[in-house]
């Protein structure tokens, strides 16, 4: 699989297409709508230019996204992103997950960034499987935090490092 930068014109269709039945079949993500080609390109443009939008591509066509942004909007929090990953369903546990991974998080440090959260709406074993195997520590659950398809949902977070982290801190660029 190819990683590379996602274009907010030539990728956000597929993105978009990739995601949605996570919007509209599941709980993993909290949205109700899946957004729309042109939602999607600006989320991708807003992404890479603060932190990183990568995709996976597989003889020519999309196949999975991974991104960074924002934490928190506190100053404090700067150094901290927030990443996802999203895959065709039918290409879960297949490696994709953790080679786009593994190259937004070379993206995001080498911007300054020091640490990784991801937030797994639960149950999600492979999500779960995934951001261990990636040196994800567990950092705490919301309980009963998220209401969708006629059921309470709890999140668990986890965070990484994204490198050696540095006192006092530097960037992000």
């Amino acid at each position: 699989m190819l990683v590379r930068d996602a274009s907010a014109a030539g990728d956000a269709a597929a993105c978009a297409a990739i995601y949605a039945p996570y919007v509209r079949d599941t709980a993993i993500t909290f949205e109700w709508d899946p957004p729309t080609v042109a939602e999607m390109s600006e989320r991708i443009a807003a992404s890479r230019r603060s932190h990183a939008w990568l995709v996976g591509e597989e003889d020519g066509r999309v196949v999975g996204y991974a991104y960074g942004g924002p934490f928190k909007t506190r100053a404090a929090y700067r150094w901290s992103c927030e990443v996802s990953v999203y895959v065709e369903l039918g290409r879960r546990r297949t490696g994709a997950g953790r080679a786009l991974y593994e190259e937004l998080f070379t993206r995001l440090a080498d911007r300054g960034y020091q640490t990784a959260v991801a937030g797994m709406t639960l149950p999600n074993d492979a999500s779960i499987g995934l951001h261990k195997a990636l040196g994800f520590e567990p950092a705490g659950t919301y309980r009963r935090i998220g209401w969708k398809h006629d059921a309470w949902h709890d999140v668990t977070w986890a965070q990484r490092p994204l490198g050696e982290q540095v006192t006092p801190p530097t960037g992000p660029a």
